[in-house]
């Protein structure tokens, strides 16, 4: 077979071109750079190359960042679709991945209304309208994977790149995630990259779908909570202070959502400063994703979720010994204007 694969050098794609190049396959993988074959997906012309049937592509890249405009969203995420499909063929299966979070239960208070018709962030926005486009105007076999928040591989922890839901160990460690604002019982899933890796892989090699499939990659009824997520994240760290001789980072409080943002942080926002301002507009894009009311239903369960984590934050830590064993700095709040 002849496979196209976008976002190679990314956190998911990494892993695929792994796997994809001890099939016998052609694969040629492709991104913006740090590949054999650049393309600026979505802004200039497919290279030569390109050309051609193909008899798979799997389209891995995106642009992942939560604070994206809907505008950015669409031409970071949707134009490249656009010329990806151009591409395609109706003989071409098209495996598309996306993300999890583009269906489940949202709680109202996590929406961000009109901009993004109920989603939660431009990148979560423009998943669900990619995977609308998909489904519209690909003539071919379509897979769609939904896998939720990736951390490191399961059994050594690594990925290609620490970034999403790595940002929170930084903040703990540094002192910035003074609290974390969250349903203590709501639940976060979570992934190691080699399972989604895996599954993405397997769609490719399999046999077309017959029909449109969606592949939702996830713990469900084993799915962790905010508490538990929390406790992993803390205890891992804390092991690896103390092996290091240095003292452990304290647990923040957990405050419920409705709290957080109808008392706390009107309070509290004229006494932080900009740097303390920000980490909590980024942190608190996190209360979403781990705070779910309800686990996704999976057709690829992620079992044991917290051993999962515990070795993706022992990674992170050995990979960034400054970092995981800094001392953090306390709140200091500034005085009202």
């Amino acid at each position: 077979m002849r496979i196209l694969l976008t976002g190679a050098t990314g956190v998911v794609g990494t892993e695929v071109a792994r796997l994809l190049r001890t099939t016998g396959h052609t694969t040629v993988p492709v991104a913006r750079r740090n590949t054999g074959l650049p393309w600026n997906i979505g802004t200039e012309p497919p290279p030569p190359a390109l050309a051609g049937h193909w008899d798979v592509i799997v389209h891995a890249a995106a642009t992942t960042r939560w604070t994206l405009t809907r505008e950015e969203a669409a031409t970071a995420n949707l134009d490249p679709l656009r010329a990806v499909l151009a591409l395609a063929d109706r003989d071409t299966h098209l495996v598309h991945v996306s993300t999890a979070y583009v269906g489940g239960t949202r709680n109202p208070e996590d929406l961000r209304g009109a901009e993004f018709e109920g989603y939660r962030n431009g990148y979560e926005w423009s998943k669900a309208r990619s995977e609308d486009l998909v489904r519209a105007e690909h003539p071919g076999p379509l897979t769609v994977v939904r896998p939720p928040l990736v951390v490191g591989r399961r059994d050594n922890g690594a990925i290609a790149r620490f970034s999403g839901p790595y940002t929170i160990l930084q903040a703990l460690v540094s002192g910035l995630a003074a609290v974390v604002v969250g349903d203590p019982h709501g639940y976060a899933e979570i992934s190691p990259v080699d399972q989604v890796a895996a599954v993405i892989t397997a769609a490719a090699l399999a046999a077309p779908p017959p029909s449109p499939r969606t592949e939702v990659i996830a713990a469900g009824p084993d799915c962790l909570t905010l508490t538990t997520l929390l406790d992993v994240i803390c205890d891992t760290l804390n092991s690896y202070r103390t092996a290091h001789g240095v003292d452990p980072v304290e647990r923040p409080p957990l405050v419920p959502v409705e709290s957080w943002n109808r008392f706390f942080l009107p309070l509290a926002d004229q006494y932080l400063s900009p740097v303390q301002s920000r980490a909590v507009k980024l942190l608190a894009m996190f209360q979403s994703y781990t705070s779910m009311a309800e686990p996704f239903t999976p057709t690829h369960p992620v079992p044991d979720p917290a051993a999962v984590l515990a070795t993706a934050v022992h990674h992170w830590a050995a990979s960034k010994p400054r970092l995981a064993l800094a001392r953090p700095h306390p709140w200091t709040l500034l005085a009202p204007a």
